[in-house]
């Protein structure tokens, strides 16, 4: 498939496209583009492979989110069953998140032990791990130093230091970027630290829309700024970001 652009990460099953899915769906058609819908439990995991049984330019991934659904006890053989479909391409979006959750030594224990599990089944089924991680990168740098997966390693949503990023690089990560960096300086930093091959592009709609359109729904055309702040940071033509993210996109998700 020959793609123009590619967002690495969004939830197009939410409720929040309710009204317009198929005018979303369109619009990414029409700007030739495609993306990975992201799962955070068991049940969205399997409404995103379902769009993607519809749409040719969608894949999915599957997984439970640190805090999303804390009810739910992660089953190793319904995901493993998701994630061996041919339209799963990875598994996540699993990680740490003390921000959230409060963050005592219990909390942290089980989401550890969560995540771990993730890390068990991206290695069974040889898909890269989409990583979730807010407020707790020293823990998440111990458990990639030990457990040295195989499987490529994305860190979603990365709005961190140059001096952090740096560190995931050193561990053969690849480094996600969200609409957010298009509205401040913060994480200029990072995005010069991290090379073009070693980048993805996201929006993680409808959540966090990059300018021209921040404080809005956010959807997946609108990873393209994101791609325009990376080019005026690292003084190349957005033409090249993007098809390098594409590239990129590819080669992770062996699409």
């Amino acid at each position: 498939m020959d793609l123009k652009l590619f967002d690495a990460h969004c939830h197009l099953y939410m409720p929040q496209f309710d009204t317009d899915r198929q005018e979303v769906l369109a619009r990414m058609q029409e700007a030739q583009m495609g993306a990975v819908v992201i799962g955070v439990d068991l049940a969205s995991s399997r409404a995103a492979l379902e769009l993607t049984k519809q749409h040719s330019f969608l894949w999915a991934a599957v997984g439970l989110h640190p805090n999303d659904n804390p009810a739910e006890e992660f089953d190793m053989g319904a995901y493993e069953a998701l994630a061996r479909e041919p339209r799963v391409v990875a598994i996540g979006e699993c990680g740490l998140d003390y921000f959230r959750s409060g963050g005592t030594d219990e909390e942290k224990s089980a989401q550890k032990m969560r995540f771990e599990k993730h890390v068990e089944l991206a290695e069974k089924v040889q898909k890269p791990l989409i990583i979730h991680c807010r407020n707790a990168h020293e823990d998440m740098l111990a458990i990639l130093e030990n457990k040295k997966p195989t499987v490529p390693v994305i860190i979603h949503f990365f709005t961190g230091t140059g001096e952090l990023a740096q560190m995931y690089l050193d561990l053969g990560c690849y480094l996600s970027f969200p609409g957010p960096v298009t509205y401040t300086d913060m994480y200029d930093d990072s995005m010069r630290v991290v090379p073009l091959d070693r980048m993805l592009i996201e929006t993680d709609s409808p959540y966090a829309a990059p300018v021209p359109n921040r404080g809005k729904r956010n959807e997946p055309v609108y990873v393209s700024g994101v791609a325009e702040k990376i080019a005026v940071l690292k003084g190349l033509e957005v033409e090249k970001v993007i098809a390098q993210t594409v590239i990129n996109a590819s080669s992770v998700f062996n699409l």
